[in-house]
Order: structure tokens, then C-alpha cells, then sequence
């Protein structure tokens, strides 16, 4: 017996209008999809993932929102302090290596703003504590320096000392990091990304004056276990207990070095990190991933997933080289997603020149070459606090936003590249400047946000945007065109994605491999019955503009079948029969 069910369509821009109006849970409806039979042979899928679903926000928390100002510990640090510490440059530009307020309330404040984009995730810097003063030793960091920490403060999140300690900057009297993870879930059905650290702890050595915390990780009691006693690491004795926890090598900075070889290490971390996980942390986000060797990560890996078996985990290994990153991805090696850092060079070089050819981002795609263990389940993303932010034009942001959310990997966005904050800027530039309630209230109307809304909520509906296989068509100037194809079960649904980068509207003939039936644009609600009369699809789509048409019946062209079985057996290593 043939068993249907019918597809209800609902015009993204209805939903939209809701979402700008305060009214987002529209969005939240699933979409019902046509019941598969004999669905032997037709499962197509690029990954079957959970986590593929999100969407991730990113946030450095003190440069978000100031919610509480009565956290802000504005006298702290004493010879050394620690708030608005303002790095000038020319013309009146600025950059800051102080904290400036951002907090747990800030982010809760505007959770509804984050959700109501279309978000799903929201991952915020690390939480743990940190020294409470700027740091005197080191290279003393000026405006536009680069990797110098002199006079710098943990801010960031990344220069831990006590690991199962949230720092007193984030939460309120009334806000704890349990009740931000449960209010974020239950009131805005948002997750949170914990982003851990275990490559290294603050600045350790070259001091003025060996300052309180710098050097020092202490325990869940608050019992000192290590300190690098503004020592050179060449010169810490490993036969002291309180040395052992480091190595005795440099190596990022002047930051202490974890030592990986330390079994007292895993257990710390370890234990760290099973704290937050069971006050409400929902997938953890790995710095510095590939500071440390694999055999660290697998260990800790394994622990975790012994509590948490179905955890999702992305690491931060800095390169451009895909099959160096790709190691990290394998199962022997910890079997993590990772940022997506070729993708990165590949979406900016596009994005940022108006002149560019679309065929030029297909380089970082490895749909089916097995370079990654799934490349369907990278983040995705053009900037962050690490880097310079992305230099595009505002038209720039909303063609990369287009295609990071409708080609393959969990997209990322940095927190101010809805209003193009901060442009082209790294760090010490203004890069991980302060946000701001008041841009928050002005984003809601800027055209990278409202574009960004409308591509992002389309994306949460879809499945096959999510986790369908990627089967490109043409790539070419200012337009691409390709198909994102999930049949697994009972869902069936292939998106027809067509972006132009261009100023000018561009028609669009869709003809190779394409499928019959009833294709449904997801914005503008307009059909297209596509069959052996009408085997085409001419469409126009606006400049700097994307269509998303959803076709929620099991394709029937051969040859789109026949690509799609090809990369289903590479990707997921189907056995050919004999």
C-alpha cells in the first residue's frame, strides 16, 4: 500500500514578517515530508548527524552585551588592571585588551534576537576562570601588534587557572552558567557550544613580578595542583609535582604548556569538563586542537563519550591544508568535526571580490574524495576572533551567508557580521570589539541580518539542507546552481539551490537532471510542476539574491541517481554487490 502524506507549503516570507514582529515560533514547525515506499536503494544522505541540524552563533562573552554591570570588577587587578585597557590608533580607531562588561545576562538579554535569526546553537568563549590582572610579561602589545600578550587580559576565556570555576565577569546574582544553559534551551530552544581548552593554561613566565593566578591551575576545591612559578618552561623540574602538569618546552606565547603525557592531566580535564557538560552544555568546541597529539584527544574523547556517547565535538586546528586537518576527523585520531579552515580561504577569496568566479569555492568542498571522515559534517564559516574579519561589502556578507547556509557543513557566524562589524579588521584592530545593546537594536534592520534571517530559517526547515548529498551543477561567474538531495526513511525532500553574486537579476534554466514533480519555491511560495511536458525550470533570481525550490517526492532521473548512489558509496563506503 502507497502511503502519502500531503506536503503543506508555507511562504518563508509570511513566516519572516512574524519573525520581525517578535513572532518566530513559526519557524519551529517541522515540515511534513512525502512517506517513502520501497525506500530500499533510494537512501541518499550526506550525513545522518544530529548536530547537522544547527547552526551556530558565535560570541566572544565580554564583547557581546554588558547585561549586569555589577560584575564588571572594574577596580580589579591593582598594579596591573584588568578593565578598558584601550589600545589607540590612527584616525581614531581603537581595539581594547581589557574587559568591557559582556556577561552571561547579555547574552541571555538577547537570546531571543539570536534565536530569532534562525539559530540554533549559541557558543560563546571559554567560561573558566582566568587571572584578574593584565598580564607584565611578554612583548607589550600596541594596536595592530600581532601575537603579543604584554598587557593583555584573559578576557578571551583562554588563559584558564582554574578550570571548574566559571570567572566572576560572566554570571549574575540570579544567573549561574547552569541557569543561562537551561534558560537558553527551555525559553529560546537555544543549544550551548562549550568551548574547553586543554593545550594550555595563562601566561606562565617572563613576568615583571610572578602575578597571582598567572602560572597556576587549581582543582575543584581550589587546592593549587600546578605552577609554573614564572619559570622558563627549559628550566621546570619535572620531579616537581606542581611542574609536572607542564612541559618543558615552549610553546604558544608565553602560555604554559599542558603536558599530554601526564595521565593526572586527562583526569583534570576530565572531570572539568563532565562538570559543564551536565549543567546543560550541549557540544564542545576543542581550542588549539592541534597543539596537542592525537593520542591526548582520543583519551579524553573516550572518556567523555562514556558519559555522553552521542556528543557532538569540533576542534580549532589552524591550517589551510585539508588533509592535515582531516587527520584530526578519523576515528583513531579522536573522530571529531573540525572548523572548516580551507573552506574559510575558498568562501573569502569569493566573497570578497566582486569580480571573482563562483567556480573558484569548489576547491574546499571533497564531496567524495575521502579526504575528510565526512565532509558533511565540518563547520563552516569566513571569519572569527582569530583572524581579520571577513572584507566584504555588505552585498559581500549576504552572498557568503547564502551559500554557508545551503552548501554542505554546520554553518558559523561570527557575532557582528550581521551588520558588517568591523570590516576586514584582525585582532588588535578591532576585530573583537565591543557590540553593544545599541547595535543589537539597529542590526534588526540592516539588510545583512534581514537576508541572513530569511536564508538561515529557510536552512532550519529543510533536511535536505542540512544533511542531503551535494550534487553541483553549474558554477560559473556570478551564479551557481546545485542540488542538496536526503531521502533516508520516510523523509524525502531535494533542494534546488540557485545563487547569483551578481548586481543584476539572472535567469536561471534548470534542465540537467531534473527530477518530475511539484518544485516549491520556499520564500516566495511559487510552484513549478516540472514533467515530460515541462522538463525545465526557468526562473529569475535577484542580484545578490538566493531560491531555495524544495521538491518533497522521491527523485526519478536517472543520471541524478546515478551520481548520487556514486558519492553515497564513497562517502559512507557502501560495498558493491558481485
Amino acid at each position: 500500500m502507497k502511503l502519502t502524506r500531503v506536503f503543506t507549503y508555507t511562504a518563508i516570507t509570511t513566516v519572516l514578517s512574524l519573525t520581525f514582529l517578535g513572532c518566530a515560533s513559526s519557524f519551529d514547525q517541522p515540515a511534513q515530508l512525502t512517506t517513502l515506499e520501497n525506500h530500499s536503494n533510494t537512501t541518499f544522505y550526506g550525513t545522518l548527524e544530529p548536530y547537522a541540524a544547527e547552526s551556530v552563533y558565535f560570541l566572544l562573552t565580554d564583547r557581546f552585551v554588558d547585561g549586569d554591570k555589577s560584575n564588571n570588577h572594574e577596580n580589579q587587578g591593582g598594579k596591573y588592571p584588568s578593565f578598558n585597557i584601550p589600545l589607540i590608533g590612527p584616525d581614531g580607531q581603537e581595539a581594547n585588551v581589557g574587559y568591557l562588561g559582556g556577561d552571561f545576562q547579555g547574552v541571555l538579554n538577547n537570546a531571543k534576537y539570536i534565536q530569532d535569526m534562525g539559530f540554533t546553537s549559541v557558543w560563546l568563549t571559554p567560561i573558566f576562570d582566568n587571572p584578574d590582572q593584565a598580564f607584565s610579561g611578554g612583548e607589550q602589545v600596541t594596536f595592530g601588534a600581532y601575537y603579543k600578550d604584554g598587557g593583555k587580559t584573559g578576557y578571551h576565556g583562554y588563559w584558564g587557572s582554574n578550570f571548574y570555576e566559571v570567572d566572576e565577569h560572566l554570571p549574575s546574582v540570579n544567573l549561574s552558567f547552569a541557569e543561562l544553559t537551561s534558560q537558553l534551551k527551555e525559553d529560546y530552544n537555544l543549544n550551548f557550544v562549550l568551548d574547553i581548552v586543554g593545550n594550555h593554561g595563562s601566561p606562565s613566565y617572563s613576568m615583571v613580578e610572578d602575578q597571582p593566578k598567572f602560572a597556576e591551575i587549581y582543582d575543584q576545591n581550589g587546592t593549587l595542583i600546578a605552577d609554573h612559578q614564572n619559570i622558563h618552561p627549559e628550566k621546570l623540574d619535572p620531579t616537581n609535582p606542581l611542574h609536572s602538569f607542564f612541559n618543558t618546552h615552549t610553546g604558544l606565547a608565553q602560555l604554559s604548556d599542558i603536558n599530554e603525557n601526564n595521565e593526572a592531566v586527562l583526569d583534570y580535564f576530565e572531570g572539568a569538563y563532565l562538570k559543564w557538560l551536565a549543567q546543560g552544555a550541549h557540544a564542545l568546541r576543542v581550542d588549539t586542537i592541534k597543539e596537542m597529539p592525537h593520542h591526548f584527544w582520543k583519551k579524553l574523547f573516550d572518556r567523555i563519550r562514556q558519559h555522553h556517547p552521542d556528543i557532538f565535538i569540533f576542534g580549532e586546528s589552524y591550517s589551510y591544508d585539508a588533509e592535515f586537518i582531516a587527520e584530526h576527523t578519523r576515528p583513531e585520531n579522536g573522530g571529531v568535526s573540525v572548523l572548516d579552515f580551507p573552506g574559510r580561504a575558498a568562501i573569502t577569496s569569493v566573497f570578497e571580490n566582486q569580480d571573482s568566479n563562483f567556480k573558484d569555492i569548489l576547491s574546499y568542498l571533497h564531496l567524495d574524495d575521502g579526504v575528510y571522515q565526512n565532509p558533511y559534517e565540518l563547520m563552516t564559516f569566513y571569519d572569527n576572533h582569530d583572524m581579520a574579519r571577513m572584507n566584504a561589502s555588505d552585498e559581500g556578507f549576504i552572498d557568503a551567508n547564502n551559500w554557508l547556509f545551503t552548501a554542505r557543513g554546520i554553518p558559523v557566524i561570527y557575532y557582528g557580521s550581521e551588520i558588517n562589524f568591523m570590516t576586514g579588521l584582525p585582532e588588535h584592530k578591532g576585530n573583537r570589539n565591543y557590540l553593544g545593546q545599541q547595535r543589537i537594536e539597529q542590526a534588526k534592520k540592516h539588510i545583512i541580518h534581514n537576508e541572513l534571517t530569511r536564508i538561515a530559517h529557510i536552512r532550519k526547515q529543510s533536511v535536505a539542507l542540512q544533511r542531503g548529498l551535494q550534487i553541483n551543477l553549474e558554477f560559473s561567474g556570478d551564479q551557481a546552481s546545485f542540488y542538496r538531495v536526503y531521502q533516508n526513511e520516510e523523509e524525502s525532500q531535494t533542494a534546488l539551490v540557485l545563487l547569483n553574486k551578481g548586481d543584476d537579476d539572472a535567469v536561471f534554466n534548470i534542465q540537467s537532471m531534473l527530477s518530475n514533480g511539484l518544485w516549491v519555491d520556499a520564500i516566495s511560495n511559487e510552484q513549478f510542476d516540472v514533467n515530460s511536458n515541462q522538463p525545465v525550470i526557468k526562473t529569475r533570481v535577484k542580484g545578490h539574491g538566493v531560491k531555495v525550490l524544495l521538491l518533497n517526492s522521491l527523485i526519478d532521473h536517472p543520471e541524478l541517481k546515478a551520481q548520487l548512489t556514486a558519492q553515497q558509496n564513497k562517502l559512507h563506503q557502501v560495498p558493491l554487490l558481485k
